[in-house]
């Protein structure tokens, strides 16, 4: 165990600039070493648990007696690039049914792209049984880069927001502003995997009825408020401009005719930033352009435990490239950053989750031979 520390702002020393700014103590556990390339994890409402997935095309659950064991049955998957079987998520009738649902990168006509699927989880004996795939994103592409893909659920439908493929068509002819297509969208659909008939563009000539918002560039990590049950995502921009947007019906977030990011290869503007009236929606925070700015996100969570209660109601979100968990605060309809976790260790964080017993926060890193940590009070 590690005791690691950090700086919370105190309103009294901001209102009054006389007093020092309190410090709140965390320990790091380290549950899980050696973990290939995880990607998501997901606890299982009644054990407790966690399923997580590793990217090579693996699954497996952590418990605190036994800690990781592998479970048989995943689904085939193309782990090139970026993708890799990719995130999981239990499903809102688990304790009856045993479902969770999975996202992962396999060929199709075209190239490659992303499923959404479901499958029984037997833990007696140690297998997902019963997989079936309800939605392969349209249309499939070659590359391999900017597949998402995150889960999530509200309102009795399951969400998953994809990305763009990584193309480079900065003009209106980009993948993420057609219609038809499903790369770089938010997707609403039933548990079963139909196009709900209330979907903004069902009915809608050329358009892709699962769409629920579009215009959006690599989409990591999606959760929901848990006050106003709205949908919060984040996704990677280009060059810095990466975004926290708060998902819209039918809402158009404007990659990439709106951005605050730049050009990769030579730091040029290739769009104008969000203005007010054009059009898109704007994020509720984001980033600076260029590389050392930048906070390119995977994984995110809204703190609702009882742990660390000085954390409550913050939104916790993995950055990547300067590895540490943000710690943010809803400010004047934004956010702003407040705390850094981890910071030091020199992981990439990948997820994020809340322990629903106790309250722990628990981090997956990224890479080959990537740990588990749980965060408990100091």
């Amino acid at each position: 165990m590690r005791s690691l520390w950090i700086i919370l702002p105190s309103f009294a020393a901001l209102l009054l600039a006389a007093c020092a700014k309190p410090t709140y103590g965390y320990t790091v556990e380290v549950l899980a070493e050696r973990l290939d390339r995880p990607w998501g994890m997901a606890f299982l409402p009644d054990r407790g648990d966690l399923i997580i997935t590793l990217r090579g095309g693996q699954v497996v659950l952590w418990d605190a007696e036994n800690g990781i064991t592998e479970i048989s049955g995943a689904p085939r998957v193309v782990s090139q690039g970026q993708g890799g079987l990719l995130d999981v998520a239990v499903g809102p009738d688990f304790a009856e049914r045993g479902v969770v649902y999975l996202t992962w990168v396999d060929r199709v006509e075209g190239g490659t792209t992303t499923h959404v699927g479901r499958a029984r989880l037997d833990r007696a004996a140690g297998a997902l049984t019963d997989l079936e795939v309800l939605h392969a994103v349209s249309p499939g592409m070659a590359g391999g880069g900017h597949f998402g893909s995150r889960i999530v659920f509200s309102d009795g439908h399951l969400f998953a927001g994809f990305g763009d493929r990584n193309s480079k068509e900065f003009s209106a002819d980009h993948i993420s502003q057609d219609l038809s297509s499903e790369n770089g969208s938010v997707i609403r659909l039933t548990l079963d995997g139909e196009i709900p008939a209330d979907n903004p563009f069902v009915g809608r000539d050329g358009a892709a009825g699962a769409l629920w918002s579009y215009g959006h560039r690599n989409i990591q990590a999606m959760t929901v408020h848990p006050e106003t049950g709205a949908l919060w995502l984040a996704e990677h921009g280009e060059a810095g401009g990466d975004e926290v947007n708060v998902v819209e019906r039918g809402g158009n977030f404007g990659w990439p005719l709106a951005s605050f990011g730049v050009n990769y290869r030579d730091g040029s503007r290739f769009a104008p930033p969000h203005q007010p009236d054009d059009g898109f929606v704007a994020p509720v925070h984001h980033w600076p352009a260029g590389r050392t700015a930048h906070f390119p996100p995977s994984g995110m969570v809204f703190y609702t435990g009882e742990a660390f209660p000085d954390w409550r109601g913050h939104l916790m979100i993995g950055n990547l490239y300067h590895r540490y968990l943000g710690l943010f605060a809803e400010s004047e309809g934004g956010l702003r950053e407040v705390g850094r976790l981890l910071e030091g260790e020199n992981l990439r964080i990948r997820d994020v989750a809340i322990g629903p017993d106790d309250g722990f926060v628990y981090v997956l890193a990224d890479g080959p031979g990537a740990p588990l940590l749980r965060l408990t009070p100091e």
